[in-house]
């Protein structure tokens, strides 16, 4: 085989890997750094699950604290450009290439971080198209449908955290509901 056919070869096998990454990450990072806390809910498959949540989201990296009411870890999730770790209240460590299918492993229902990170801050996910779009009267972005996922978002008023979401609800098929009540937002983790 030629240098030139290895070559061509090569590229190829770059492009496709890079296509197959972003298919299973399914967004690029979102570049904008926020810290929030609150409390989610979840009903999947006939059982339920609930804890408070901490995440901090950086443009590099996520963490996030599941806890239970008296503030001890339940789960904490890392998830950076070298693959994702779920490390368990009884220390168990799970890792792999994204948070979804660690979660679906760890806890059973899957937490959407790399769509999450947009809808979250009252965003559609870029490069996925968005379907039923709503918005309230300050053209805040109050419904959608993105990636088999149903979205409903309520707003903080624009003089409380700077109208942030504030609650969102997220459905898919029949059987999956994930509710995230956001109590606090910082929007740079950095600052005091």
């Amino acid at each position: 085989m030629s240098g030139l056919r290895i070559a061509a070869l090569a590229v190829a096998l770059t492009v496709a890997a890079c296509a197959a990454l972003v298919r299973e990450e399914g967004a690029p990072r979102a570049p904008e750094p926020f810290d929030l806390s609150g409390r989610v809910v979840v009903s999947y498959d006939g059982r339920a699950f609930s804890s408070s949540l901490r995440w901090q989201h950086l443009p590099e990296r996520d963490e996030i604290w599941l806890l239970t009411p008296l503030g001890q870890a339940l789960a904490h999730i890392v998830n950076a450009a070298d693959g994702a770790t779920f490390t368990g209240a009884d220390r168990k460590q799970y890792h792999g290439s994204g948070v979804e299918g660690l979660t679906r492993q760890a806890l059973g229902w899957e937490l959407p971080l790399t769509r999450l990170q947009y809808w979250v801050r009252g965003e559609s996910v870029p490069g996925s198209t968005a379907e039923g779009v709503e918005r309230d009267a300050s053209q805040r972005l109050t419904r959608l449908v993105q990636d088999e996922w149903h979205i409903s978002i309520a707003h903080y008023p624009p003089d409380e955290h700077g109208g942030l979401p504030r609650r969102l609800e997220l459905t898919r098929g029949s059987n999956e509901t994930i509710r995230l009540v956001i109590d606090g937002w910082r929007r740079d983790p950095a600052a005091p």
